[in-house]
């Protein structure tokens, strides 16, 4: 899928009042970013959406950069952030024509990116390797392919989920601090509710 067919495609899904995925930050991002991301780190969020997880981080001290390739989303975060007194530098792009800087952040951000087929999963992980400085972190949430069975949200795709060998092969040159395979009930917005089946990974550079 081309960027201006990305875009297309998820500005009809965020055109909508309410946050297609709530406006609480993900789960996994608030347990791992307590255990590994101190105040003032730089941070960037891959896909940030509606802003969930870039403005909860922000409220942390973090210095955050987000980018999508969805401008509606983007109107909604840009707001998300002005209403929580929080400032983002969000970028309207999609993960390959974002300016990935090497050795800028702290930490990178990957909460349910799973758009990314195959090839492009391969470039994420890559460029976010480039782009973490030395000792940074990765963080990232996904679905595996028991998500299939639930159908409570992602992608209906079995190449896009996620299994702990791919994980295991695709981080192959990080140190993994965290990889796990759970089930649990998630409630984030409508387009991720109920028991679900995620993958959650914390590497390092």
């Amino acid at each position: 899928m081309g960027f201006t067919d990305a875009t297309q495609f998820w500005n009809e899904r965020f055109n909508k009042a309410e946050f297609i995925f709530g406006k609480e930050p993900n789960e996994y991002l608030v347990e791992q970013t307590q255990k590994y991301l101190k105040p003032g780190s730089k941070v960037l969020c891959i896909a940030d959406g509606e802003g969930r997880n870039g403005v909860w981080l922000a409220k942390q001290g973090m210095q955050v950069v987000g980018f999508d390739a969805s401008d509606v989303a983007l109107a909604k975060a840009k707001q998300f952030a002005q209403d929580h007194h929080v400032e983002i530098e969000y970028s309207f792009s999609d993960t390959d024509s974002f300016d990935w800087q090497e050795n800028a952040y702290d930490a990178v951000i990957g909460i349910f990116i799973q758009f990314a087929d195959p090839a492009m999963r391969e470039r994420i992980f890559q460029k976010t390797h480039k782009a973490l400085k030395s000792g940074g972190i990765f963080i990232l949430q996904g679905y595996t392919p028991k998500q299939l069975e639930y159908k409570t949200g992602g992608p209906s795709l079995i190449e896009h989920l996620y299994t702990e060998e791919l994980i295991r092969s695709l981080a192959k040159e990080f140190q993994i601090l965290d990889l796990c395979c759970y089930e649990k009930e998630l409630n984030e917005g409508a387009r991720h509710a109920g028991m679900s089946a995620l993958l959650g990974l914390v590497a390092k550079k």
